[in-house]
């Protein structure tokens, strides 16, 4: 009876134990400075479309400019938002995709949850435009850099999947100028 009491509690405290490091994991923060180099691939990662559509990035863009504006908290949506609305107030020719991307199992556990959360703020009609990346998030925000994770990284693949513009610095008129340049 002792020996089950005992087990008892060392099953309690290592299940505590693991909790914590899982919730510690989740909270914790590294910051990355950006990888992307102009003129190179850009790294290959999966995700899923808000419509459901499994995604492999950049196989699904070739043959095509491509933006792609990766948000890595809430609040940058703020700034992709602004971009999306300089390209179309300057009637900008490119498709363009939102690139929620989370990093962490505790989010990857939640992903079905956050993904509901985007569809109820996101016309249906757009769902595909909207890319999440959870199993692949750290390794995207290695590259694209997550230092000022509320600024949108803006990044542009020509048809063969080479960057030809890379800006993380918060949308601006200048920043918009420059990417139409580059198109």
């Amino acid at each position: 009876m002792k020996l089950i009491v005992e087990l008892k509690i060392i099953m309690k405290n290592f299940f505590m134990l693991f909790l914590l490091s899982l919730l510690l994991q989740g909270c914790a923060n590294y910051d990355y400075p950006s990888q992307v180099v102009l003129g190179e691939n850009i790294i290959e990662f999966k995700g899923e479309s808000l419509a459901g559509e499994a995604t492999s990035i950049p196989q699904v863009f070739s043959g095509r400019n491509t933006l792609l504006l990766f948000g890595y908290v809430h609040k940058s949506q703020f700034d992709i938002d602004r971009w999306l609305i300089g390209l179309d107030q300057t009637n900008t020719q490119v498709a363009a995709y939102e690139i929620p991307t989370i990093k962490g199992m505790i989010p990857q556990m939640f992903s079905t949850v956050f993904d509901d959360a985007m569809r109820e703020g996101i016309p249906k009609e757009i769902w595909q435009g909207v890319i999440t990346v959870y199993k692949d998030g750290e390794k995207v925000q290695k590259y694209t850099g997550n230092i000022k994770p509320k600024n949108a990284r803006v990044l542009l693949i020509n048809a063969q999947g080479e960057v030809t513009h890379f800006y993380d610095r918060g949308f601006s008129v200048e920043a918009l100028n420059a990417l139409r340049d580059k198109l």
